[in-house]
């Protein structure tokens, strides 16, 4: 009852800020129009074509052509919301998302480089465009298994690309393992991509969606094709050699079995309610040690891990993290302004000798520095939001046995991984992977639309 309270307080706040805001009185503007408009009776269809083109071209193709079709799919999404008829599509996450937009916002005024931050700026509204116009459509079955089916087969791509790369051999483009390791002479599989921990980042979602796929796609075709999709990302992962990419793996792991835990419970044995976890954890903690015996790759690199300064790819970051930490004390509130040409402007400027780099090497120290320690808890915000509702979807979902509950709990395990993984790097900046961050968002704000959640029953 408590849960069904605060949904409905919810509600009648989002709804009262819609009617007395500036923006909730643009929404639907044009609504006369739209009526009698051929192109927007096939809007949710044009939507996610954009979405698919994103995702089709992410890998393949020049970050500017990317650029170009978010700005045409945020131009699109600018006419859906002026010509809406329905104005309860604003949830929490969306309040959260645009509040942590205004302090860029903001950030990029106060910024000592604001052209460059301004550059910053513009590529960061058209992600949450994507966001935006991606929520609209993820409430529909039918366009939601689309788009994840587009993913899924394009991720398939790029992981049996990555695959053949171990077995052929490929040459590193940058040094991406110490030198004075035994491992230096060792393959990492980076595919269309150009960067292993790039790669692995990129096919976390991928892992997570194809474990979605093979429990809620119904024909065997389909689940023979979801199961062929997660062994091979997974297999692509591990051949990445990238460290931040397994330990994502594990964190959206952890969040998987937490989930089908909850989702199946009443199916346990008391003694496997009590015991299934456990023995999971010790299972894989097992078959970690016995593959550390005898694969030595696996032991030398996971071993690097807390080698501390004994690593060369440690030592780097440790000293970009003194660095930016530095930098954060002078720029404490709102930052140096979002965007990497600020920080490849500022960053020299307090950098040790021969340290040189292009981001923080972690997006949340990264989030700190352009935009403050303002935006840093706006931005957490937004992660604690969208976590809560998915948690509370999935609860509500769980009676009626609506398995699309667990594309909520896909969603949330990609976060999850990808935010693992963002604790040591920064590749999550790069389009291919912030494209996909913020398509998980949308998931879960789409599932928990003032619309859907009648749509889909579970107020």
């Amino acid at each position: 009852m408590s849960t069904l309270k605060h949904s409905q307080d919810e509600k009648f706040f989002l709804l009262n800020w819609l009617k007395g805001s500036l923006i909730g009185n643009l929404v639907g503007l044009l609504s006369p129009w739209r009526s009698s408009s051929y192109l927007l009776g096939y809007s949710d269809i044009i939507t996610a074509i954009f979405v698919c083109l994103v995702i089709i071209s992410s890998p393949f193709t020049s970050n500017t052509l990317v650029g170009i079709i978010l700005l045409a799919g945020g131009g699109f999404w600018v006419l859906l919301t002026v010509s809406d008829i329905d104005k309860n599509q604003i949830t929490p996450i969306h309040l959260c998302i645009f509040a942590y937009w205004l302090i860029s916002v903001a950030a990029t005024a106060f910024s000592p480089l604001k052209m460059a931050a301004l550059s910053g700026l513009v590529k960061f509204t058209l992600y949450l465009l994507l966001f935006a116009l991606a929520s609209r459509v993820f409430a529909k079955t039918k366009m939601r298994s689309l788009i994840m089916g587009t993913y899924l087969l394009v991720s398939l791509i790029v992981s049996a690309y990555g695959v053949r790369q171990q077995f052929i051999g490929v040459k590193p483009l940058a040094t991406w393992t110490d030198p004075t390791s035994p491992l230096a002479d060792t393959t990492r599989v980076y595919s269309f991509l150009g960067n292993p921990n790039l790669l692995a980042g990129y096919l976390i979602p991928a892992v997570a969606f194809s474990v979605v796929a093979l429990i809620v796609w119904k024909t065997k075709p389909q689940k023979i094709l979801a199961g062929f999709a997660l062994v091979i990302n997974v297999a692509c992962v591990y051949f990445t050699g990238s460290r931040g990419g397994w330990l994502a793996l594990i964190g959206t792991g952890i969040v998987f079995l937490l989930g089908f835990k909850f989702w199946w419970n009443e199916y346990l044995s008391p003694f496997w309610r009590k015991w299934l976890i456990p023995t999971v954890i010790a299972s894989f903690l097992l078959l970690v040690g016995v593959a550390m015996i005898f694969v030595e790759p696996l032991r030398i690199r996971i071993f690097s891990l807390f080698s501390w300064r004994g690593d060369s790819s440690n030592n780097f970051r440790i000293n970009v993290w003194i660095s930016a930490l530095q930098m954060l004390q002078d720029y404490p509130l709102i930052g140096i302004g979002p965007g990497n040409e600020v920080f490849n402007q500022i960053y020299p400027l307090y950098m040790q000798t021969k340290f040189t780099a292009l981001s923080a090497y972690s997006i949340f120290l990264e989030i700190a520095l352009e935009t403050g320690l303002i935006g840093l808890f706006s931005f957490l915000a937004v992660i604690v939001t969208t976590f809560k509702r998915g948690m509370v979807l999935i609860k509500k979902m769980k009676p009626s046995n609506d398995l699309q509950a667990i594309w909520i709990l896909g969603a949330i395990a990609s976060l999850a991984g990808l935010a693992t993984q963002g604790l040591f790097d920064t590749v999550w900046y790069r389009p291919q992977i912030n494209t996909l961050w913020w398509l998980c968002v949308a998931i879960v704000a789409a599932v928990y639309s003032l619309k859907s959640e009648t749509d889909n029953h579970v107020s």
